[in-house]
């Protein structure tokens, strides 16, 4: 998995740091936000990161069982949240799924994923895929 850190620094002042890399794995996904918290100060608290833990293990999980792949995880962080964006290259929007509760075609994921995020938003991106942003407040 390549990766990247990058620290900037916002038109406000703010320093802002993401960091970048393509999961093949949901274990991949949850390694990267591992690393991506450690390098944070002050580090968020318990309860965020085993949230931000389980949003970036469903959203990498929907998007391999999904779209086939993830195009692109990026992580920021600024002071009042950590953003996770998810790209991967299909063009269909997540739909609501009535759970199964047999555990043979799931319909867990999406809802979770929406309860877990202050903001969430699905766009379309360049490549014909799309980006789905979700922000867990700091």
């Amino acid at each position: 998995m390549n990766d990247r850190m990058l620290m900037t620094l916002s038109p406000d002042g703010e320093t802002r740091t993401d960091y970048v890399c393509r999961p093949e794995r949901a274990a991949d996904a949850r390694d990267a936000v591992s690393s991506f918290i450690a390098r944070l100060h002050p580090a968020p608290a318990a309860h965020v990161v085993q949230n931000l833990l389980l949003l970036v293990t469903e959203l990498v999980t929907n998007a391999v069982r999904h779209a086939g792949a993830v195009t692109a995880l990026r992580l920021t962080a600024d002071r009042t949240g950590v953003h996770v964006r998810v790209a991967d290259p299909s063009p269909a929007h997540p739909q609501d799924r009535t759970p199964d509760l047999t555990g043979r075609t799931g319909g867990f994921g999406w809802p979770m994923i929406q309860r877990l995020s202050q903001e969430l938003t699905v766009r379309e991106s360049a490549d014909g895929g799309k980006v789905i942003l979700a922000t867990v407040l700091r």
